[in-house]
């Protein structure tokens, strides 16, 4: 039996596997719940600005038997405040979102701070990384990242953002080149401190939103100079591109991403990206909705159908809402746990 480390890093690199493994990465696709903080005695908001009970809080699921990774933070706003957008922590009920954009133009972009990866809540995430590194064993760590029109959108209104996109695309580009290396050094930040795997979610990012031409123009120029800075110099790290939304517009774009794997949203059919993306990994797409209001048998049987779906890592679509019960997620875990990889997984061995 493989561990829970190279069993994920493997499934990645599409190598065999024993079984796929079962994660939620962080981040957009945050695993903390009010059950498992009142399980663990650790709350939000506090995390978010302590390494320590943000170490300590993301060991929590894990050792709830819920999920097969430690992943942090626990939201999209990190990057955000950092460059200069002002943010609500939230409470144990919400989660961290921003209540003041920081520019009104695409072309004020540089009034923006320079992002400095050692201070602020970037520090606090690099700090937790490495308690969590200094742990030593065979569970893996995934750093997140929140993708560039995502954080667009979180320093510049959305909708003046998308007019802008069209509207004046000279001063758009040079916004989002200026975003995508404020993430490409926080990525390059969590990979130093001792992550295994980065996680980059872009929900605003989506071929559903943007259209493909958009998508082509923007989105993937940026992912693709994440992914490749993040794997020219940590070349064993694992990446993971999450988008939310439906794809089939934009599928094709995606397979010269550089990315490791791919995660959908429930939206999508696994079976469509497999098409599409014969050489990529797969993750997901576990409905949230169900996770949160879904029995422990109804998540087991969409677990199921992922598995038989083929997919290469089980994974929650998009996340779980906050009153997601532990039963559901440990149920989950338990079918994963229990399933050998039958023909829909001889692909493993391919070379």
């Amino acid at each position: 039996m493989l561990d829970a480390k190279t069993r994920l890093l493997k499934a990645l690199a599409r190598e065999p596997v024993d079984r796929p493994p079962c994660i939620c990465p962080g981040g957009m696709m945050n695993m903390v719940t009010r059950e498992l903080m009142e399980v663990s005695g650790l709350f939000l908001p506090e995390a978010h600005t302590d390494p320590v009970r943000m170490a300590r809080l993301a060991t929590a699921a894990h050792d709830a038997r819920c999920f097969e990774n430690y992943g942090l933070p626990f939201c999209m706003t990190v990057e955000a405040e950092a460059l200069g957008a002002q943010v609500d922590l939230g409470t144990l009920t919400y989660e961290p979102h921003v209540v003041g954009y920081a520019i009104d133009s695409a072309s004020q972009w540089e009034r923006l701070p320079p992002f400095d990866p050692g201070a602020g809540r970037p520090a606090v995430v690099l700090e937790a990384i490495r308690l969590l590194a200094a742990l030593g064993g065979c569970v893996p760590i995934i750093g997140n990242l929140t993708g560039p029109m995502s954080l667009a959108g979180s320093l510049l209104e959305p909708t003046t953002l998308y007019k802008e996109l069209r509207r004046n695309p000279g001063q758009a580009h040079a916004f989002l080149d200026r975003l995508t290396d404020s993430i490409l050094a926080f990525g390059l930040g969590q990979l130093e401190a001792g992550a295994d795997v980065i996680a980059l979610s872009d929900p605003s990012g989506t071929g559903e939103i943007l259209g493909p031409a958009l998508f082509a123009q923007y989105e993937i120029p940026a992912l693709v100079r994440i992914s490749t800075g993040l794997r020219q110099a940590y070349p064993q790290a694992g990446i993971i591109v999450h988008i939310c939304g439906k794809m089939h517009k934009v599928f094709d774009l995606l397979a010269g991403l550089g990315c490791d794997a791919l995660s959908f949203d429930a939206v999508v059919s696994l079976q469509k990206a497999r098409e599409h993306l014969p050489q990529t990994a797969l993750m997901g797409n576990v409905s949230t909705f169900a996770l949160e209001s879904g029995s422990p048998d109804k998540v087991a049987a969409l677990t199921r159908h992922c598995l038989e779906c083929g997919v290469d890592i089980v994974s929650p679509a998009c996340g779980m809402g906050n009153a997601s019960p532990l039963a559901n997620l440990q149920a989950m875990l338990t079918t994963v746990a229990g399933h050998t990889p039958g023909k829909n997984h001889a692909r493993h061995s391919d070379p």
